[in-house]
């Protein structure tokens, strides 16, 4: 894969992961913590949301693909993280309160205010930071055809078309 194709993936998993990994988290969360209040049992559902949301968070800071996805979903998570030590800041209220279902807003809450949506930003743009994740792979050597050409040695006369004496290590006159 090139470096351009790498890259060009890496921005495509960038704009779509990020916002699949916060949507699982956030109801993953809201989810187990709504059940665990209101019934006291476990959401079986909660539980796998938040596994494949560990699945797509291991992809995006362990992949292979482009630094650009994690630099993107980085600077997403860590400045809407970011939000609630503004608010706590300046006293103005910046998070939507009323837009999100019972399960998100209630994930979406407890991820954020506790500061773990800005732990994953500063994580995600930790790792794009690596110069060995920049780097492509590199370039492949020529391949081998077979043919073995040897250049002549220095230690024999020129060639005269008749057979060497191999018996000697090097050429006396």
């Amino acid at each position: 894969m090139t470096n351009g194709a790498r890259h060009a993936l890496g921005v495509l998993a960038g704009l779509l992961l990020p916002p699949l990994l916060a949507a699982g988290l956030w109801y993953g969360v809201g989810e187990l913590s709504l059940t665990a209040q209101r019934d006291f049992r476990l959401s079986w559902t909660g539980i796998v949301v938040l596994a494949a949301s560990g699945i797509l968070l291991a992809l995006l800071l362990g992949s292979r693909l482009s630094p650009v996805a994690s630099l993107l979903g980085g600077l997403a998570f860590t400045g809407l993280g970011a939000l609630p030590f503004a608010e706590m800041a300046t006293g103005v209220r910046l998070l939507p309160d009323g837009l999100l279902p019972s399960s998100l807003r209630s994930g979406f809450m407890t991820v954020t205010y506790s500061g773990l949506l800005f732990l994953l930003g500063v994580a995600l743009l930790a790792v794009s930071t690596f110069p060995s994740r920049w780097r492509g792979r590199p370039q492949e050597a020529d391949a081998y055809d077979g043919q073995w050409q040897s250049a002549p040695s220095p230690y024999l006369p020129p060639s005269t078309g008749l057979p060497e004496d191999a018996t000697r290590p090097m050429y006396r006159e």
